[in-house]
């Protein structure tokens, strides 16, 4: 069972998916295991995912066949499926539920079990990051989408069961509340003061540089082209 519960109080939505509790478990407690060989995302084993949606790949090889350099599958244990046709809303006084229409999707980074952002080559994090975009651009052609949000969990203590590098993708028929909150504050700052408040949070960052990691050419290049000021 799937489907969409909505909080009443908060005016949220939250996911509901029982079959989430059968996946698999690559992990003990506070222990990550090594490889297993029939881990379910290394390059051979394509025939136990479900069939590929997308995959950058060597030149002349075959989709759902070794050969590929990034692969996306559907999530075996979906929160959300894309099967279901229309969202079908119920109500029961204050409380409401729909199906649990959406997209579900797992990115396979690497071929490789043991190699992961920090390990990989420049090349390999571009397809990768590509991947995301393309993914992006085609569900936003479905109508239904209202919302994609990809992530990463890393490691047991980040929420991950499957120790092979992936990165997932999942997309709603609602916008969650807390991004519904950030698009309204984004632009009741613009109404105000006629600017883009991420890029001026950029700025400011980058001139207090309490909080700065590293700064390049190229990022800040990309922001101040982003909305046209300088930093």
């Amino acid at each position: 069972m799937t489907e969409l519960r909505k909080d009443p109080i908060i005016d949220n939505w939250v996911i509901i998916s029982t079959e989430r509790g059968r996946r698999p478990l690559d992990y003990k407690i506070k222990t990550e295991e090594k490889k297993k060989d029939n881990c379910v995302f290394c390059e051979g084993n394509e025939s136990k995912t479900p069939p590929e949606i997308f995959a950058f790949r060597k030149e002349g090889t075959m989709e759902n066949k070794p050969g590929w350099k990034v692969r996306v599958v559907a999530n075996k244990y979906p929160a959300l499926k894309m099967e279901e046709k229309e969202i079908i809303l119920k109500e029961a006084a204050m409380f409401k539920k729909m199906n649990g229409l959406g997209a579900h999707e797992v990115i396979i980074e690497t071929p490789h079990h043991h190699k992961d952002f920090n390990n990989l080559s420049i090349d390999s994090i571009v397809l990768i990051l590509k991947t995301y975009r393309q993914r992006y651009l085609d569900l936003s052609k479905d109508k239904r989408i209202k919302y994609i949000l990809i992530f990463k969990n890393y490691g047991i203590d980040g929420g991950a069961s499957l120790e092979h590098p992936h990165s997932q993708l999942i997309g709603t028929p609602i916008i969650p509340q807390r991004i519904k909150e950030e698009l309204k504050g984004a632009k009741e700052y613009f109404d105000l003061n006629g600017r883009c408040i991420f890029c001026d949070y950029i700025k400011q960052e980058v001139k207090s540089k309490d909080r700065l990691i590293k700064e390049t050419e190229k990022i800040c290049g990309y922001f101040a082209f982003c909305c046209q000021i300088p930093l």
